[in-house]
């Protein structure tokens, strides 16, 4: 039920409301290229698939994912990315906590799997906590490093990782239809030690950063339970959470 939320009527929906269940959960993919092995629905099929695990566990309302969002680092050199502009995807992030603060919600837990979009979140976070301190509470996680643990896997072939070997070990799992191991190319990481920031078409050759040769389904499913469970146990503390200070 918690992950078909949207399937509700409004009737159902104010009964979870009227019953204390007063958080919803958004999650945050992207519509980018994944290098020529993984579909450019990678991000949001993850992050829509912990995200419906944890609430299920949870029993916290999940919302449609947003699967349009921060993608221009990764420039039009592959076709297959479509992006909105930071302020688009902030102006729509803090729309969606607005209608939910106006229509009686009280909380709203951000979940983004897609490493382009942590800047502009905690800019939305930002803007929605400070307009409605006291009446709505809001914060943000990132799927990839709910825990170190999680974050050590995901970055264990490359820290400016995209389309590496967790994020194939994780379709591999939940869509292995979608994933063509054989067109998986390696592409080492060639951002360590620079100054700059650079978009992806000027550090990768394949559009991928790291060794998703590597990829496996076991890994996958253990890495998507750890997740899961990770999510889970945040949401069970976000449900009752209060300022540090009250």
């Amino acid at each position: 039920m918690w992950s078909n939320f949207t399937t509700l009527a409004w009737p159902a929906v104010r009964e979870l409301l009227d019953g204390g269940h007063e958080m919803l959960v958004l999650p945050c993919g992207a519509t980018e290229q994944h290098g020529a092995h993984l579909p450019i629905n990678t991000d949001t099929v993850i992050g829509q698939a912990v995200c419906a695990y944890a609430c299920e566990k949870a029993k916290v309302p999940l919302l449609p994912p947003l699967a349009y969002t921060v993608s221009v680092g990764h420039t039009t050199k592959w076709p297959g990315t479509f992006s909105l502009s930071h302020e688009t995807f902030i102006a729509t992030v803090c729309e969606i906590a607005d209608w939910a603060e106006r229509t009686g919600w009280k909380r709203l837990l951000v979940v983004n799997s897609h490493f382009g979009n942590d800047a502009s979140l905690r800019v939305a976070v930002d803007k929605v906590r400070t307009s409605r301190m006291g009446t709505f509470q809001v914060g943000t996680q990132n799927t990839f490093n709910l825990t170190p643990e999680i974050w050590a896997e995901f970055i264990s072939d490359a820290e400016d990782l995209h389309a590496n070997k967790s994020e194939t070990d994780l379709m591999l799992h939940l869509a292995p239809e979608s994933v063509d191991m054989e067109a998986a190319e390696d592409d080492p990481d060639r951002t360590i030690g620079k100054v700059f920031s650079y978009p992806v078409a000027q550090t990768s050759k394949h559009g991928l950063t790291g060794k998703p040769s590597l990829g496996s389904t076991a890994d996958g499913k253990a890495l998507f339970e750890k997740m899961g469970n990770a999510l889970a146990a945040l949401l069970e503390t976000a449900k009752t959470e209060t300022p540090p200070t009250l």
